[in-house]
């Protein structure tokens, strides 16, 4: 799951609560001592030694989500994922004068579904800003976005990890959600090293994005990983976001900074544009150790925005920010105040397709990941960490409840084959539940053959291995094709024990 991101004794020392001396492992290269972070967060008192001062990282993140829309969030343009460059830009993306915005209806629904979806208060009145920079890809100078009121605040999402890479040993945190803003994304630079060349494709400008902004409640690398890969279940089930990060629909930013307990917070950097769940627990890690190293060694910490390179699995500095850049927010001038209702407040004579009604789409919340979890372990038996492991690959847990209906073997036993073997394939492929070639029927006909003692465990395991060649075989002829039934028939197999006797005789 995605919470085992922290691996090996040296960052396992940050769950059992003390610090390890000793070089870290890649990738910390330049590690000569370890942060103490224990299972409940905060900081972990020296060890007998008293050699090592305690550190209290502290880990914050920006999450910007690409909301799952038809059109872009003020223009009527398509969204789609590698069309080709430029073709899908309207006279408002590109900033020609005169072009006006449009708010999309879609978008707004989606920001308020995750809201509710986060335990946020959703604000009935929200205002559009201006923030003022010039990249080649923001053709307007200015990115249309939610600064001073927001469309929703005040949330909280808990995530669990495990401890020492167990997952029988697992523990609940909660990080609180500052805000919820909706926004529009920008452009995107191609750079075309042969040519030493940079080379601009509007797509994505204007595209709508929801950035979610969670307090530093986090102290280490897994546990950022585990709370993104929770939203990111959220944000797929609600469908207000598909949330695939090789895609750029989901991009997070990562402020890192540590001191010692007592004192005020350190100098933060900001890792930018973290794509990868992996990549993200790597770079906080890293980050981590890197500023303690250069705390201890005499340094300080510099007020910048970092990249995580991850062919050399460590941060670069990108640009410093000590002088404080002025985006000269202003209000929206084109846009008037969101207005949101709810039952109460929703007037009777209003048309209620012209409105959105926060309390319409509380009702209408779908199941979250955490009540799925507790679902599955509570229909079926099954342990808390296979409810986790069927909620991280997408469709999985589907594909196990479709077996359960057609096979007559119990659900404890069925999560072993799913979990243990189809899962094994698909990995070893590097495919998907959708992509499987046994489909939940073949499954669970192979595992009606070995409930009913036709055949063996090794046997099936040997039917599963044909099954997946996608030859179109069922497992009751792949059965017969290679002789793998169990002899039921006493008769017959005592005349196959006297045949061996009596052959050893002759021998």
């Amino acid at each position: 799951m995605a919470a085992r991101g922290c691996a090996g004794a040296w960052r396992r020392g940050w769950q059992r609560g003390r610090a390890l001396p000793g070089p870290a492992p890649a990738p910390f290269p330049r590690g000569q001592r370890a942060v103490a972070c224990n299972a409940r967060g905060g900081a972990v008192p020296a060890g007998e030694s008293g050699d090592l001062a305690p550190w209290v990282p502290v880990v914050g993140l920006e999450i910007h989500a690409q909301i799952s829309s038809n059109s872009k969030l003020f223009s009527g343009s398509q969204v789609q994922f590698a069309a080709p460059p430029n073709s899908l830009v309207s006279f408002f993306d590109a900033s020609l004068p005169g072009t006006l915005p449009v708010l999309n209806r879609r978008c707004v629904e989606a920001a308020v579904m995750t809201g509710l979806a986060l335990n946020c208060s959703i604000n009935k009145k929200s205002l559009f800003d201006r923030k003022h920079y010039f990249y080649a890809d923001l053709p307007a100078g200015y990115q249309i976005t939610q600064q001073r009121v927001p469309i929703a605040v005040n949330g909280s999402l808990s995530y669990s990890l495990c401890i020492d890479n167990k997952m029988s040993q697992m523990v609940t945190k909660t990080v609180r959600i500052k805000q919820i803003q909706l926004e529009q994304d920008s452009g995107k630079s191609l750079h075309d090293d042969t040519r030493s060349q940079t080379l601009v494709d509007l797509n994505r400008a204007g595209v709508g994005l929801m950035e979610v902004v969670m307090e530093p409640d986090m102290c280490c690398g897994e546990e950022a990983a585990a709370a993104v890969r929770e939203l990111q279940l959220i944000l797929q089930t609600l469908g207000s976001s598909q949330a695939v990060m090789a895609e750029g629909q989901l991009r997070v930013d990562a402020n890192v900074s540590v001191h010692h307990p007592g004192e005020p917070y350190g100098v933060r950097t900001e890792v930018k544009n973290i794509n990868s769940i992996r990549f993200l627990a790597k770079a906080v890690d890293y980050e981590i150790q890197r500023q303690i190293e250069e705390l201890e060694n005499g340094g300080t910490i510099l007020n910048e925005t970092r990249a995580f390179d991850s062919k050399l699995g460590c941060t670069v500095p990108m640009r410093d920010k000590e002088g404080k850049q002025d985006y000269r927010f202003m209000p929206e001038p084109n846009l008037p105040p969101l207005i949101l209702y709810d039952a109460k407040s929703l007037p009777a004579n209003m048309n209620h397709q012209q409105v959105i009604n926060i309390d319409w789409i509380h009702e209408r919340l779908p199941d979250l990941p955490s009540v799925k979890r507790e679902k599955l372990v509570e229909q079926y038996g099954i342990l808390p960490e296979h409810s986790f492991a069927l909620l991280n690959e997408d469709g999985l847990a589907e594909f196990y409840e479709n077996v359960v209906k057609q096979t007559q073997m119990k659900p404890k036993r069925v999560i072993g084959w799913v979990l243990n073997d189809l899962l094994s394939y698909l990995k070893q492929h590097s495919l998907t539940v959708k992509e499987s070639p046994v489909s939940s029927f073949l499954l669970a006909d192979l595992l009606n053959l070995l409930e009913k003692k036709e055949i063996s465990s090794t046997a099936a395991k040997q039917v599963l291995a044909e099954l997946w060649k996608g030859e179109g075989k069922t497992p009751l002829e792949i059965v017969k094709e290679q002789k793998l039934q169990l002899l039921q028939d006493q008769e017959e197999l005592e005349q196959i024990c006297q045949a061996v006797i009596d052959r050893q005789e002759n021998e």
